[in-house]
C-alpha cells in the first residue's frame, strides 16, 4: 500500500484526482473501455470535484458502478447513493454507462443482477473510502474477507449508521436505514487498481487500524494491504502521524 498525506482535504482530493486521471488515461490507451467502481460519501467530495475537471479524459468510454445502496428508501430519496453520485459527479461528465443498484423487495434479486454485471468483464479501478468502523462499502466488522458472493444484503451496525448522521446525510439516527446492498470485500479487491481517499480526524482511528492492525475482518480496511496496487490519500487530520 502506498500512502500519501496532504495538508488539507482539498489538497488530498486534488492529488488523488490527478493520479486517478493519469491512470485512467493510460488505461484508455490500452483498451477500448474502462470499468470503475465509485464510493458515494462526503469523504470523496473533494476528489470527485477535482476529477471531473481533469483534462483529456474520455468519460464516454467509462462504464461506472457504485458500491452500495440503502434498502427501504424511496426511489427519489436524495440520500440514495446513486443519486448522490449523480449530483456530485455523473451529471458533470459524459459518462458512457452508469449501472445503478436498484433496491426493491428484500434485495436478493438485485444482488444477483448486479453481480452478473460485475462479472461481465474485469474491473479496472475502485475509488473508495473507509468508514469510522473500518468498513469498506457496507462491509461492517466482523466482515468476511473471503466472501464467496460479489454482492449481498447486509444489516448496518450502529457505528456505521451513526457515521451517516455525522456526515450530514440524515438528520437523526432513526432515519438511517438498517439494511443495504453492498459489494463485498472480494468484489472490491478484484479491481486492477484501488485508490482511497480518507480525510478527517474522525477517521484517524480507522486509518491507524487499517495500517497497523492484523489483516482481518475485525477491521475490513486492513484487507487493502493485500492488494498489489492500492494507493491511499489522507489529510493531516486523518493521518495517525499528523502532517508527516
Amino acid at each position: 500500500m502506498q500512502v500519501h498525506v496532504l495538508a488539507t482535504a482539498e489538497a488530498m482530493g486534488a492529488a488523488a484526482a490527478e493520479a486517478i486521471a493519469a491512470a485512467l488515461r493510460q488505461k484508455l490507451q490500452q483498451q477500448p473501455t474502462v470499468r470503475m467502481i465509485f464510493a458515494a460519501a462526503p469523504s470523496q467530495s473533494t476528489m470527485l470535484a477535482a476529477l471531473r475537471v481533469q483534462p483529456g479524459l474520455e468519460w464516454s468510454r467509462v462504464e461506472a458502478f457504485h458500491m452500495d445502496e440503502y434498502l427501504g428508501l424511496p426511489k427519489d430519496a436524495p440520500q440514495r447513493f446513486a443519486s448522490w453520485l449523480a449530483d456530485a459527479f455523473f451529471r458533470h461528465v459524459p459518462i458512457g454507462a452508469m449501472h445503478r443498484i436498484e433496491p426493491h423487495g428484500d434485495g436478493l434479486a438485485e444482488c444477483t443482477r448486479y453481480a452478473a454485471l460485475l462479472r461481465a468483464a474485469p474491473i479496472d479501478f475502485v475509488l473508495l473510502g473507509v468508514g469510522t468502523n473500518g468498513h469498506l462499502a457496507f462491509n461492517d466488522p466482523p466482515a468476511d474477507l473471503a466472501d464467496p458472493a460479489l454482492v449481498k444484503v447486509v444489516q448496518l451496525d450502529q457505528m456505521c449508521r451513526e457515521q451517516q448522521v455525522f456526515d450530514g446525510c440524515f438528520p437523526t439516527l432513526d432515519e438511517v436505514p438498517k439494511a443495504a446492498i453492498t459489494l463485498t470485500v472480494p468484489a472490491l479487491l478484484s479491481a486492477a487498481e484501488i485508490f482511497g481517499c480518507i480525510p478527517g480526524a474522525h477517521k484517524r482511528a480507522a486509518v491507524r487500524a487499517m495500517l497497523e492492525d492484523p489483516i482481518s475482518g475485525a477491521c475490513p480496511a486492513t484487507a487493502l494491504r493485500t492488494h498489489p496496487r492500492c494507493t491511499v490519500y489522507l489529510d493531516a487530520a486523518s493521518s495517525p502521524r499528523g502532517g508527516q
